[in-house]
């Protein structure tokens, strides 16, 4: 199968990492999210861009992965999750965030923009931010990071919900969200 083929070869991997993550930024920047004015009208609540681009391609990405599990092209790869976890993944994200003005996705396209704010600050930040995280791991594994585990990986088993009937509820949610704002004109 190729797809095998393309799991053991890690040049193609790599360029094909390369290419999607261009096509990713491309279409990040062509839906305005690479523009600090339209991330920080996110946070202000008075730009909801973000929020419909990001839930439009939740809602196409979860089908699409899904469909491509269920036919065996992909594995599901989920990791357990803990509140220690998420509390120290929330502050990285959030001081980050707070500071510059862009996420880790965002910071990467408005490089591409030649946002010099996002290249100095951003990918300057991220590779300091990744550096301390690396160096404070094997700490924090045993420690903060473990603390509080989940009871499921994923929100199915959580649920004790067949996998379809959680996808279901979760898009009809998500579309649902899409119409509202759209109906109040945000």
């Amino acid at each position: 199968m190729m797809l095998t083929r393309l799991h053991k070869n890690r040049n193609a991997q790599i360029v094909l990492g390369l290419l999607f993550g261009i096509v990713f930024g491309f279409f990040l920047q062509k839906g305005g999210v690479t523009d600090y004015n339209v991330i920080t009208g996110q946070l202000l609540l008075t730009d909801f861009t973000v929020v419909k681009l990001m839930l439009s391609a939740v809602i196409v990405g979860m089908i699409g992965f899904h469909l491509l599990k269920n036919f065996g092209y992909v594995k599901s790869h989920a990791a357990e999750g803990s509140v220690g976890s998420n509390v120290i993944g929330g502050l990285i994200f959030g001081v980050g965030f707070a500071l510059l003005g862009y996420c880790p996705g965002t910071v990467a396209g408005a490089v591409g923009t030649g946002a010099l704010d996002a290249l100095a600050g951003g990918m300057v930040g991220l590779v300091i931010g990744a550096g301390f995280f690396a160096e404070l791991f094997p700490v924090l594994r045993t420690r903060v990071l473990a603390w509080g585990q989940f009871p499921a990986v994923t929100v199915p088993d959580f649920l004790n919900l067949n996998l379809w009937i959680v996808i279901s509820l979760m898009e009809a949610s998500m579309i649902g969200v899409l119409v509202v704002l759209e109906y109040l004109g945000l």
